[in-house]
């Protein structure tokens, strides 16, 4: 303040310039110094004691948190997947292409034994997607992954680091970093110059719009790829329930709730027992469904349809995907408690 008062033109001036420096003194001490807290890395084991029997349960409690960094919708077929002698971490499904998936995890930096157990995994089980999770990924065996990936049609090789971090004393906090992936760029190239059907390519271009607005609005999937098929498939959160939306035969698009236990009388029984709620379950809805027992196949399911084709035009297909979307959506919001309730005692 003195320097503004020593160098001002004019004595006239002083009072202007001592007005100044109040101002500025009281916006100085008026302004709230920001004080920010110190992130830090924490051991793992601080969190889950033992790999095995503490993170690996976690993880399979927990499969969203990996599918959002794989950008997979990832459903728990079983835990320690037997192979020969030996078991899998988690053996999972990719709700998006059904793909099988292979998950194996370990603390501390990778090591050549779980990348033999991994690829040994990878054919006991035929699986098209392997996750190797660790603490550190060594350049040796990222490079060996990513060699993989180049030299693989048929499988998808995944490295992820667990870190764990801290503010201060705050809850530790879970990042799922991937650091290996495929190079789908190369893959989705090569895939287009071996040709793919008009129809094949109409079915990608829908169900990507689909997924993008379910995902970015809706926060419903975990899946940013469209594949040319045409079905999707998306988790509730109970293994054997899944909500899906598909092109069906005879003009008609469908929305459904999927249910598939692997076993035709379980199966069965729980359609039967949400069967028992139609009533109440329709009413919340708001429009007549679908039962489909389906006695003659493994599978049931509960659905509602409308009219369309994938070969309809841009304006259609708009209505259409509006249409599924909505209808995904409350299937989530009407069915969503009932069916974690029924799965209980299944």
């Amino acid at each position: 303040m003195r320097d503004l008062l020593r160098h001002a033109p004019s004595s006239s001036d002083h009072s202007t310039a001592f007005s100044l420096c109040v101002s500025l003194a009281s916006i100085y001490e008026d302004h709230d110094v920001i004080t920010l807290g110190e992130l830090k890395r924490v051991d793992p084991r601080s969190v889950w004691t033992d790999e095995a029997r503490d993170f690996t349960p976690w993880l399979s409690e927990n499969l969203g948190r990996l599918g959002e960094a794989l950008s997979m919708e990832l459903e728990l077929k079983t835990r320690e997947a037997p192979v020969g002698d030996f078991s899998c971490d988690l053996l999972a499904r990719d709700l998006g292409t059904g793909r099988i998936v292979i998950i194996e995890n370990q603390f501390g930096s990778t090591n050549h034994d779980h990348l033999g157990k991994i690829i040994t995994y990878a054919a006991g089980l035929d699986a098209e997607a392997v996750v190797w999770i660790a603490e550190k990924i060594r350049d040796e065996h990222r490079q060996a992954l990513e060699w993989l990936n180049r030299h693989s049609d048929a499988v998808r090789y995944f490295g992820v680091m667990i870190e764990v971090m801290q503010i201060d004393t705050s809850p530790p906090a879970v990042n799922l970093k991937l650091v290996v992936f495929p190079n789908e760029w190369q893959r989705d190239v090569r895939e287009s110059a071996e040709g793919t059907s008009t129809r094949a390519e109409a079915y990608r271009r829908y169900f990507q719009s689909l997924l993008d607005e379910l995902r970015e609005k809706h926060r419903f999937t975990n899946a940013r790829v469209g594949q040319p098929q045409n079905w999707y498939t998306f988790r509730s959160g109970i293994p054997g329930v899944d909500y899906g939306t598909s092109f069906a035969q005879g003009g008609r698009v469908r929305a459904e709730i999927y249910i598939d236990f692997g076993d035709a009388e379980a199966n069965k029984a729980y359609f039967d027992r949400l069967y028992s709620h139609k009533e109440a379950l329709e009413s919340a809805f708001g429009e007549s469904l679908t039962w489909e027992r389906l006695d003659e196949r493994r599978a049931s399911r509960v659905a509602i349809y409308c009219p369309g084709f994938i070969d309809a035009g841009p304006e259609e297909l708009n209505r259409i995907r509006a249409w599924a979307i909505d209808r995904l959506l409350k299937f989530r919001t009407v069915f969503g408690a009932k069916i974690r309730e029924l799965s209980q005692g299944t």
